[in-house]
Parts: C-alpha cells; structure tokens; sequence
C-alpha cells in the first residue's frame, strides 16, 4: 500500500472503533477525530519497530548458538514527539499534516543498534539487507564520510510491512548504526548542541573534531587487537 493512500486506510481502522467512541467523534468535532488518527499512525510506527528490534535479536541469538562473537551490544529506539515531527516539517519548508509527515520523513521511527566494532556495523547491515521483506531505501556512510563535526555513523533507511487485521502498511525505520565509541561522542555532542541555547564557539567545535578523531582511531586500534587475540585460539 502507497504511503499516499495510508492516510485513508488508518482512517478505515478508525471507524471500526466502538459506536460509543463514534459518537464522542461526532460531537466533539475534528479535535478528536484528528487525536484518534495520529494514535492509528503512531502505532504502525511503533510496530515496525518491535519487527525490526525482534529480527535484531534473532541475529544475534544465531550469533551466541553459533558460538560466535555477538555483533550487537544494545538496541534502543524512539518515536518522533507530535513537536518534533512539526518543527522537522515546518524546517522544511513542509504542510504539517499526516500525509506529508508520512511521505516527507523518515525518521519518525529510530532504532540505533550499538556495535563492540567497526566491522560489526556492516556485518548486521548485510544480515539486515538479507532479508527479503526489508527494502532498502537510503544508506548514508557516516563512517567512510564522517559530517563535518565529527560525527561518525553508518544510517540505513529501510522500509518494512505492517500488518494490521484488515490493512497492510509499508513503514519506514531509520536504524542508526554505531561502535560503543561513536555513541558515546554522539550522545555528548548532542547535549552540548541541544541543551545549550548559546553558539558554540569555533574553538570548541575543533575540540570536539579531534575527540572524533581520536575515537575514531581507538575504535580502529580495538578491532586490531580484537583481530590479533582472535588469531591466538
């Protein structure tokens, strides 16, 4: 189903509410009408989550039976805030309504998966791509490309069904790949960018490009060691 028919279809698992709850619709006007739509579309994104998060723990329960090293240290996700998908919309230069916040972003739903190494970020990437009911939609190599920041990361946005008792949703996730120590970069430089209201002054920004730096070469020198102990069993 095409992202500019699931307005319609969520609206259809709506009016299979309740007669009771029908009727406060009808009185109480498009306020709740609108209320009952966003939760529709909040848990279709909520449940392309818990899909993905389960494939995710399978791969790497395959890992541990296989007597492997497991390629996944955590899992955490997030659903965008009603705030922030309106000022990610308004930024744009976008209508804010459903249907464009459904077709124009894809990031409302985030999983971040932290990996012990490099490698491990692009081994769960293939796994991901192998499976055949996740379509890839954009990749962005944050790692072989860092942002000008520093920032390292590899981002996949993949598209994957919802099924619903009577209707079928393609959703779009954005899983966000990183080493224990990008995240840890990641986390710190977003507090200093969003929970302080002041410009950041050039001199820390090249502070915090050279902590990436050297993150981003212990990161390296951790996998050769890994490489090196592995080679001694």
């Amino acid at each position: 189903m095409s992202d500019e028919i699931l307005e319609d279809t969520i609206m259809d698992e709506v009016t299979a509410l309740p007669p009771s709850l029908m009727n406060n619709l009808a009185v109480s006007g498009d306020f709740y009408k609108m209320a009952f739509q966003f939760q529709q579309i909040m848990m279709i994104y909520e449940s392309a989550i818990k899909q993905i998060e389960t494939k995710l723990d399978i791969l790497n329960k395959e890992s541990s039976v296989n007597r492997t090293r497991n390629p996944i240290s955590t899992v955490k996700s997030r659903i965008k805030s009603p705030e922030s998908i309106a000022n990610k919309l308004e930024k744009k230069g976008l209508p804010i309504n459903f249907e464009s916040m459904m077709k124009n972003l894809n990031d409302i739903a985030g999983v971040r998966v932290i990996c012990p190494y490099i490698s491990d970020i692009y081994s769960v990437r293939d796994m991901l791509l192998k499976q055949p009911d996740l379509t890839l939609i954009k990749q962005n190599d944050y790692i072989e490309n860092p942002k000008e920041s520093g920032y390292r990361s590899l981002h996949l946005v993949m598209e994957i069904p919802v099924y619903l008792s009577k209707t079928e949703h393609h959703v779009r996730v954005e899983i966000q790949l990183r080493t224990i120590a990008m995240d840890f970069w990641a986390s710190l430089e977003h507090q200093l960018h969003y929970k302080n209201s002041a410009h950041v002054p050039d001199s820390v920004r090249r502070e915090l490009y050279r902590c990436a730096e050297t993150i981003a070469m212990t990161d390296r020198e951790m996998e050769e060691i890994a490489i090196e102990l592995q080679a001694l069993d």
